[in-house]
């Protein structure tokens, strides 16, 4: 057999390590919110942040200086210890499997603060493998350390055998929280011939038809990373956990951010990354459901209590189908209204 029964996957993997989660526990994460825990004045504020955020990220990985690996792994763990805000999730990205600084970042980490941290991101993750290596790992740590709840796993997608292998990934652990699109990785992966992170690309277009007498045609830009975060969100989805969009590294162009963002959020990610403090409240914008699509689909619950049979509203039909997508906006409406006070009042919730 080469897949786990289900009783033997539910099962911890060492002894003393804590049962794993049968169901992802629910939280907001309408942002995941970096910052790097060796820069001093970053550590200071850290507890501010977390107050403005969904989750708060400490980063080990890229764009942490290999001089600076190890003071950003004692910074996160500091900050770790001093955390005390049940409202926002504590997370870290450690570096890569295959780098000097991920053994240590684990030990450090489980050992010194496992009890705080929710979730360990794991970058460039190219199949089931890597997270049934992690999966064991934290286990055995956890039930070293008596950690008394599991740290659940994220993993990025930022290469194309992980894209390949993504519904894998997503079934490898009862540990998996959720997928997050690398898109700067995976480019140069494909071999893609873009240098930006995130965002399209003014030269990936469809060209309309040539018309007689109009001057020029029009080039009518494309979503570079469309058919990739549709891929993610079904493997996140059949498997129960989130997908999320990464980066957007163009600090200068809050609409083009906003966009993909929003993108993303039709398409049924959760959140997004936010890289810098003014796209936290791109994210929240985005990621939280427009008011007027959230009033709506309350009359669609309203008028149809048992999700069965058929109803006009406003012109429109409706049925047990559109009554599964309004509750779909519902339910994360209410997820935002506990958390913020000026959307329950305009949901009406």
């Amino acid at each position: 057999m080469s897949v786990k029964p289900p009783r033997k996957f539910f099962e911890p993997l060492a002894i003393g390590a804590p049962a794993p989660y049968r169901e992802l526990p629910v939280r907001l994460e309408r942002m995941i919110h970096f910052f790097p825990p060796h820069n001093e004045k970053m550590r200071a504020k850290a507890a501010e942040m977390g107050r403005n955020v969904d989750v708060l990220l400490g980063n080990l990985e890229d764009a942490i200086p290999a001089d600076a690996k190890e003071a950003a792994r004692a910074g996160f763990v500091e900050v770790a210890k001093a955390w005390d805000n049940p409202n926002t999730g504590l997370w870290t990205r450690v570096n890569c499997l295959n780098s000097p600084w991920f053994l240590d970042d684990m030990n450090a980490i489980v050992g010194e603060a496992g009890n705080k941290v929710d979730v360990v991101m794991l970058p460039k993750v190219e199949g089931p493998w890597d997270i049934h290596y992690l999966d064991q790992l934290l286990a055995q740590l956890e039930a070293k350390h008596g950690v008394k709840r599991p740290i659940m796993i994220h993993a990025i997608l930022e290469t194309a055998l992980g894209v390949e292998n993504v519904a894998a990934i997503c079934q490898a652990s009862p540990r998996m929280h959720g997928i997050s699109l690398g898109p700067a990785d995976l480019a140069a992966s494909r071999g893609m011939k873009t240098t930006r992170v995130g965002g399209g690309h003014p030269f990936y277009g469809v060209l309309e038809d040539s018309t007689e007498g109009k001057p020029g045609r029009t080039l009518f830009q494309q979503d570079l990373w469309h058919y990739t975060v549709a891929k993610m969100v079904d493997a996140c989805q059949s498997a129960g956990i989130k997908a999320f969009y990464g980066p957007f590294g163009d600090f200068s162009d809050d609409a083009a951010c906003e966009a993909q963002f929003r993108n993303a959020f039709l398409l049924g990610c959760a959140g997004g990354w936010s890289l810098h403090p003014k796209q936290i409240d791109i994210a929240k914008k985005v990621f939280s459901p427009d008011v007027a699509e959230v009033l709506f689909a309350k009359k669609i619950l309203e008028a149809m209590p048992d999700g069965t049979g058929a109803v006009m509203i406003d012109g429109k039909m409706q049925d047990d189908a559109t009554w599964k997508q309004a509750k779909v906006i519902v339910d994360l409406a209410k997820a935002v209204a506990a958390k913020d006070p000026a959307m329950a009042q305009a949901y009406g919730l």
